[in-house]
């Protein structure tokens, strides 16, 4: 009888102790390839910093590559769940395939942090976006800065030309929205495919308008198709491009043809540009050292800035939701996004996060700077 009892005490505190040490499983989907790799690539770099022990518990990150495939990101959130047995995925890239994902990470009610930027990733908050999460700013907040910066520089009239998805539909309707305010007239609205070699029948129909300003609704490389166009074609009136742009390969691929450009980006991209008082600069500086250390001065993308800021809500929602659950399960999942929800205050490499039942994105107006390329470099325009 004492050795059946000894036995059952024994498997209980072996059971009790594998409970207490089950790792946390990360799965991550990104497009390491395909035409959002400039934003991918710096992504999966960042997952590489992030911490590998929280709450004491050991962190697991699978990191899978979607190819900026809409199909593939759905085929690895499956995967993720269903065998790799994630307790959060991050990801994707870009706004097509975080939409495609919501299904599937809502039918298995595991939380999505998201690196793709339209707002309709989280909004309107429903059952299924009730488990999204996103760290990319909202397309409205960075196409008022855009509508605001063109008025203070006497533009009237504006033309717009972006990605026939829904990150191009999503920033034509913001960006429809904050020229109206700003008593902008958009007088051309085009379209062109993320792996189109040529647009020169759009930019004939932009140049035909003469408009003062040229809005580029595009990320990546990909977005300097248009402006390479414009500038072939003499456009002589004032570009803007969107945060999507806001990485080195951009600016190699441009080259001359993007001098000038104005875009509205997170504080990340010029932080040592920053005023002292700026309240992002410490947190944004601090992510700036961790990758520059691990891969070279002046490798430092935005983009790898989003997945660290999803890096640093796990760090902060992971403890609590260890007061509820245990990694590996629903309930150890629904508190982790109750977790998530809770953030306040919190300092990351774009802005400070507080997220609500009603917000799942938590940035405000401290999340977004304006800057222009000068020389090849990102130049910070402090407001006027």
């Amino acid at each position: 009888m004492k050795l059946k009892k000894l036995v059952l005490t024994g498997a209980l505190l072996t059971g009790l102790a594998a409970t207490a040490w089950a790792d946390v499983n990360v799965g991550v989907t990104l497009s390491a390839t395909g035409p959002a790799a400039s934003l991918g690539i710096p992504e999966k770099n960042t997952v590489a910093l992030l911490p590998k022990t929280i709450g004491g518990q050991k962190i697991n990150y699978i990191v899978l590559d979607d190819a900026s495939d809409t199909t593939q990101a759905v085929t690895n959130t499956r995967k993720l769940i269903a065998e790799n047995k994630v307790d959060v995925i991050i990801g994707s890239s870009i706004t097509p395939n975080s939409l495609a994902m919501i299904d599937p990470v809502a039918e298995s009610q595991t939380p999505m942090i998201s690196l793709g930027a339209s707002a309709a990733i989280i909004e309107p908050q429903d059952a299924k976006k009730h488990w999204v999460f996103k760290t990319p700013q909202n397309d409205i907040m960075m196409a008022l800065a855009i509508a605001e910066h063109m008025a203070a520089n006497g533009v009237k009239t504006a033309a717009y030309i972006g990605f026939s998805d829904a990150y191009g539909e999503g920033w034509a309707k913001e960006f429809g929205k904050a020229a109206e305010l700003k008593k902008i007239k958009l007088v051309a609205n085009e379209r062109y495919s993320r792996n189109d070699t040529a647009v020169t029948g759009q930019v004939l129909k932009i140049m035909a308008a003469k408009p003062d300003a040229v809005l580029v609704g595009g990320s990546g490389t990909p977005a300097a198709l248009p402006q390479k166009t414009l500038k072939e074609r003499g456009y002589a009136g004032k570009y803007y491009q969107t945060h999507g742009v806001a990485n080195a390969d951009f600016l190699r691929v441009g080259g001359k043809d993007v001098e000038g450009t104005f875009l509205p980006a997170g504080p990340v991209l010029v932080a040592d540009q920053l005023p002292a008082s700026n309240p992002v600069r410490k947190s944004a500086m601090a992510y700036i050292q961790a990758y520059e250390a691990a891969y070279g001065k002046g490798s430092v993308s935005t983009f790898g800035g989003h997945a660290w800021d999803a890096g640093h809500l796990l760090e902060v929602a992971i403890p609590e939701a260890l007061k509820k659950g245990q990694p590996g399960t629903p309930a150890f999942r629904s508190a982790l996004r109750d977790a998530i929800e809770g953030v306040k205050e919190m300092a990351g490499a774009h802005g400070i996060f507080n997220m609500s039942p009603q917000d799942h994105l938590g940035l405000d107006q401290r999340a977004r700077v304006m800057v222009k390329i000068e020389n090849g470099h990102w130049k910070y325009q402090p407001a006027k």
